[in-house]
């Protein structure tokens, strides 16, 4: 009979689906300066958390994570992605906040399945409630978000003007001094968030954003705005924040 109770739990074992917990791996907090090698043996993970660690880089291993659609980096010391990114076909969200890139890769254009790019500091309360969400969410119904604020960035890839169905942009406290020209073919955009920058102008194409609805331009050096822009804003689905700065006082924290 004792036999008869093992063959029976090994036969429950055998049919019995992989708990859903395996499709996520959170390794946040964890003082890691380099990703564990056994993360690239799990092919399945949906989603995977390496906030608030210490990686300065990222292996081109990621490439073998096919079916990942939540990559969070948020909070680690990185100052470059790997070509890499560019295969992960089916990421929706990707977070590079608070690290130290001077760039984003032009192969990350291919990720068609972002929809959302934010490029902003999010407070902390704010980041978790997020990615508990996240978390709770099937993926099939989960926001597409990319955030990689707070860095050194001066410019942006040509690809990303791919990104044909972006709606919210947040480019905020960088170092860009004019807008890069992909985000003016970004035309599914609603929200553009260029605050805290070292902008001196717009270009008149901006008015080819039809369907933006928020920017937020403060912080910055600019003198006046594109009369297109103006147009936006009569339309009264445009609310633009266009306090700018001196140049000698800090950049705040950003508010989400």
């Amino acid at each position: 009979m004792g036999s008869r109770l093992c063959k029976t739990k090994s036969e429950s074992e055998a049919t019995d689906p992989a708990p859903k917990c395996s499709l996520v791996l959170n390794l946040t907090r964890r003082g890691l300066k380099d990703i564990p090698s056994e993360t690239w043996s799990q092919s399945d993970l949906l989603k995977l958390n390496l906030s608030l660690n210490l990686l300065r880089s990222v292996s081109p291993q990621v490439c073998v994570l096919k079916n990942l659609r939540v990559l969070n980096l948020w909070g680690n010391q990185l100052t470059s992605l790997p070509a890499e990114i560019g295969t992960l076909q089916k990421l929706r969200v990707l977070f590079l906040s608070r690290n130290k890139l001077t760039e984003i890769p032009e192969e990350l254009g291919q990720c068609t399945e972002l929809e959302v790019l934010l490029l902003l500091l999010l407070l902390l309360l704010l980041l978790l409630l997020l990615l508990l969400l996240f978390l709770l969410l099937s993926s099939s119904s989960c926001p597409q978000v990319l955030s990689a604020s707070q860095n050194l960035l001066k410019s942006l890839p040509w690809s990303l003007s791919n990104l044909q169905n972006l709606r919210k942009l947040n480019l905020s406290n960088n170092e860009l001094i004019y807008l890069p020209t992909c985000v003016y073919s970004l035309k599914s955009l609603v929200f553009l968030h260029l605050g805290w920058n070292l902008l001196e102008s717009l270009a008149e194409n901006i008015e080819s954003l039809k369907n933006l609805r928020t920017l937020i331009l403060e912080g910055n050096h600019l003198s006046c705005v594109p009369k297109a822009l103006c147009a936006l804003s009569r339309s009264a689905v445009t609310r633009a924040r266009t306090r700018t700065r001196t140049g000698t006082e800090p950049r705040p924290e950003p508010r989400p």
